[in-house]
């Protein structure tokens, strides 16, 4: 059984409209002269986005290698939170590190008795390292050649540990007694079952499920996430109305529990997306195959969340509305992508236009952002989307805004 921590520096890619954000206003004759020019010499612009790098924050992982059992062997990712930042450097994010592990890693090991720590380093920077060498002096310490980052970090390191399983599980979940032997049962005896994740419940209110996975993920007709147990921001108190276990869209990255060979076969999370929505990219990947996603009821973890970046970051903004592009250009077949990409482009321009009404120009400006990372992904981009005919029935066929704000339901019972 081996563990294996990395901890990783991200690069940041996107920042130089950001750092005018508080300086523009397109109210007036001179910023929407400056905002025509943008929009005339956008490629420029692209050019300097894509140019621009500072450092920025961290993500820090762990993988935990578990011992094979019944017929499987797995490896759990113990991961420190998406704590990181496209746009901005803030060095407290090592400090938060060190307080989950110092939380949340016994308990781990308690629960997994049978473990070899093993950390990897990626170029770690804060005091992770020389605590876990003193406080937990068995584990053993790899270091990466250089900093590949988050995703490429991640697929970096799980290629040095031979595993039939993996788990990703974020350093900010308090595992159970019996969390994980559920999770694995299901992987035995279904084989085409690729990947899974337990019952998601928030820390800091244990009765209600927590916003990142909750009862499993799924996804509308364009691309917005959503869960059994949270539908945006309204989270469901658990009386049992989810413990059925069901075929998903997608599986949280909070704990992810996902077949080795499969995960491999895909080339792992792609690199590309920095955070956000990488883990539900890979589940479509995995769909696209023939594949499925489960929800394991009988497994339960809690997680604190919310630490990734807040909604109220910019930053936040620009990833997820990039991102879900980009999914939706990469996973969709053919004849439904323009379509598609048409009505969420329109979506994307209610949500700038609501920004703008309540004064939020960052954001306004990080959908602007999202939309030129977007061209520029699909015009540079050498990578071939996925040939596939057909979309995952585990796709919700409709729109979930108009159920959601217009119909008003609220909860995953409620849907029509």
């Amino acid at each position: 059984v081996r563990l294996l921590l990395i901890r990783m520096e991200m690069p940041d890619l996107l920042n130089f409209l950001d750092r005018n954000s508080s300086k523009l206003s397109f109210f007036d004759n001179t910023n929407k002269a400056f905002f025509e020019r943008a929009w005339k010499y956008s490629s420029f612009i692209l050019q300097k986005l894509l140019k621009s790098r500072n450092p920025c924050l961290y993500r820090s992982l762990i993988l935990f290698h578990l011992f094979r059992k019944k017929g499987l062997g797995v490896k759990i990712h113990f991961g420190i939170k998406k704590n990181i930042s496209p746009f901005e450097g803030h060095s407290w994010l090592s400090l938060n590190g060190k307080h989950f592990l110092e939380k949340f890693l016994p308990s781990l090991i308690e629960h997994t008795s049978f473990a070899e720590l093993i950390v990897a380093d990626n170029c770690s920077t804060d005091d992770s390292l020389s605590f876990l060498k003193e406080n937990f002096p068995q584990i053993r310490i790899i270091e990466l050649a250089q900093n590949y980052g988050f995703a490429k970090g991640y697929n970096e390191a799980l290629k040095q540990v031979n595993s039939d399983v993996y788990v990703l599980l974020n350093s900010d979940v308090e595992v159970t007694e019996n969390w994980l032997q559920p999770c694995l049962e299901i992987l035995k005896k279904d084989n085409d079952v690729a990947a899974c994740q337990p019952k998601i419940k928030a820390f800091h209110q244990k009765t209600h499920f927590e916003y990142a996975g909750a009862a499993g993920g799924f996804m509308d007709k364009y691309g917005y996430p959503f869960c059994r147990g949270r539908i945006f921001e309204t989270l469901e108190e658990d009386k049992g109305q989810y413990n059925d276990e069901i075929e998903i869209f997608w599986a949280t990255g909070a704990c992810l529990v996902v077949r080795a060979d499969v995960y491999h076969q895909l080339n792992g999370l792609d690199p590309f997306f920095f955070a956000h929505m990488e883990e539900i990219d890979l589940c479509w990947r995995i769909q696209n195959t023939g594949k499925k996603i489960k929800y394991v009821p009988q497994s339960t973890v809690f997680h604190v969340g919310g630490g990734t970046l807040h909604k109220s970051k910019p930053q936040k903004t620009f990833l997820n509305f990039r991102n879900n592009l980009i999914m939706l250009y990469k996973n969709l077949p053919q004849g439904k992508k323009i379509g598609v990409l048409l009505g969420r482009l329109f979506l994307d321009g209610l949500a700038g236009i609501k920004f703008l009404t309540e004064g939020k120009i960052s954001h306004f400006s990080a959908i602007i952002k999202a939309h030129f990372a977007f061209y520029a992904y699909v015009f540079k981009n050498t990578e071939k989307p996925i040939k596939t005919n057909a979309i995952p029935y585990t796709i919700y066929p409709k729109s979930i805004l108009y159920h959601y704000f217009v119909k008003k339901e609220k909860k995953y019972s409620d849907l029509s």
